[in-house]
């Protein structure tokens, strides 16, 4: 079946539904949003924590209600929200295949958002050696266990270790205690505050070497530890592998869009425009990963950008490719136009109060002092001014860096 829409948004998490709110709130014609999960509404839906901002008496939002509240606002302001529904490849520049549960579709947009977000690596692309016993599991896996099944010890395991040191870790924690099992240990490759998992012992500056186990995990095997042996066992029957995200860019893809080195989801400009005229990118897709607020964010602002192009607006030419080197690990947006954005940048490791550089074909053009320290769980945001002005559109790539 052939179909035509105004705008196609692929995913429905807190990005995608914020655009498609915004985009037929403001009379962008037909605006369609396909998931490929049963639920709409995206990672959200399985954090049982509040956290996610209130409602209309104030009260406090966890996850589940924040993303019931976005699928409201989305189809309340007329967009179509389709569950069950996966966009499997292109057919034309603006034209999907899709797969739903009625069948084959060809669904063809004047513009397409790719929404798609980003999942945490799991343990065969960590490359974690050992056997491959139950009980492994990632943050994603183990609160759909325990919110949508309400799985307990008997179904999770009764004592478990948790593998990274970010906020994705401690909710890791929190949920495993919730659900009463027994945390032994944190295993955190990058220093981390013990204070941040209470009573919880913290292996800092470690990796997992090899899973135990026949059938079941039976331990983990942790190496390069900071604060002991070189090596050491902890028993558990369940290992919960935190954070390390991968963008969703199985559709980008394909469609040949250009990655960014840093992140490996779509470059765009400061209006999220990909490379391919008609094709924008918002959210974790972008980059793994951002709180829900800021995807939601970019949702909603996309939708200028995309209701231009339907009015006939032209699509920019001549961007500037930016990246990052040295300690940073990226920097978002991937492309610089004729109107400059924020930029997010994520360092590798802490860095204490650095000073930023900005360089255009090896000319330096800005230095700029944070005043605050950088971890690489959470970005700092830089105002456009802060860091493209002075930027020739006509130059090479721009690369923005890290002192101490």
């Amino acid at each position: 079946m052939n179909r035509t829409v105004d705008v196609l948004v692929v995913g429905a998490g807190p990005a995608g539904l914020a655009a498609a709110a915004r985009l037929a709130a403001s009379g962008a014609g037909r605006v369609e949003v396909l998931e490929r999960e049963p639920a709409a509404g995206g990672v959200p839906r399985h954090c049982a924590r509040p956290g996610f901002g209130a409602d209309a008496r104030g009260r406090p939002l966890d996850g589940p209600g924040y993303a019931r509240r976005s699928v409201r606002a989305a189809l309340g302001a007329g967009a179509v929200v389709r569950t069950g529904v996966s966009a499997t490849g292109w057919a034309g520049p603006l034209t999907l295949d899709v797969t739903a549960p009625t069948g084959l579709e060809r669904v063809r947009a004047r513009a397409v958002v790719l929404a798609t977000g980003a999942s945490e690596r799991p343990r065969s692309a960590r490359l974690v050696p050992g056997s491959r016993p139950a009980g492994v599991l990632t943050t994603g896996e183990l609160q759909r266990l325990v919110l949508r099944f309400g799985a307990r010890p008997e179904h999770i395991g009764r004592r478990a270790v948790v593998v990274g040191g970010d906020p994705v870790a401690r909710a890791a924690v929190r949920t495993l205690r919730a659900a009463g099992v027994e945390v032994v240990g944190v295993v955190c490759e990058h220093p981390a505050r013990r204070t941040a998992f209470g009573t919880v012992p913290v292996l800092s500056g470690a990796v997992v070497s090899e899973l135990h186990g026949r059938g079941r995990l039976t331990g983990v095997s942790v190496g390069g530890g900071a604060d002991g042996a070189a090596r050491m066992t902890l028993r558990c029957d369940t290992v919960v592998f935190t954070g390390d995200w991968i963008p969703d860019h199985e559709l980008a893809r394909a469609r040949g869009l250009p990655l960014a080195p840093g992140t490996r989801g779509p470059a765009t400009d400061g209006s999220f425009r990909t490379a391919a005229p008609g094709v924008f990118a918002v959210g974790n897709v972008l980059r793994g990963v951002e709180p829900t607020v800021v995807a939601a964010a970019e949702g909603r602002a996309v939708a200028a950008a995309v209701v231009d192009l339907l009015d006939g607006g032209a699509w920019p030419a001549g961007t500037v490719p930016v990246g990052s080197t040295g300690p940073l690990r990226w920097v978002t947006p991937g492309l610089l136009g004729p109107v400059a954005a924020p930029l997010l940048v994520r360092p590798e490791r802490r860095l204490v109060r650095p000073v930023l550089t900005v360089t255009q074909d090896g000319v330096p053009l800005r230095r700029i002092p944070l005043g605050v320290s950088l971890v690489p769980w959470r970005s700092v945001r830089l105002p456009a001014a802060r860091w493209a002005d002075g930027v020739d559109l006509g130059g090479g790539p721009v690369v923005v860096g890290a002192e101490e």
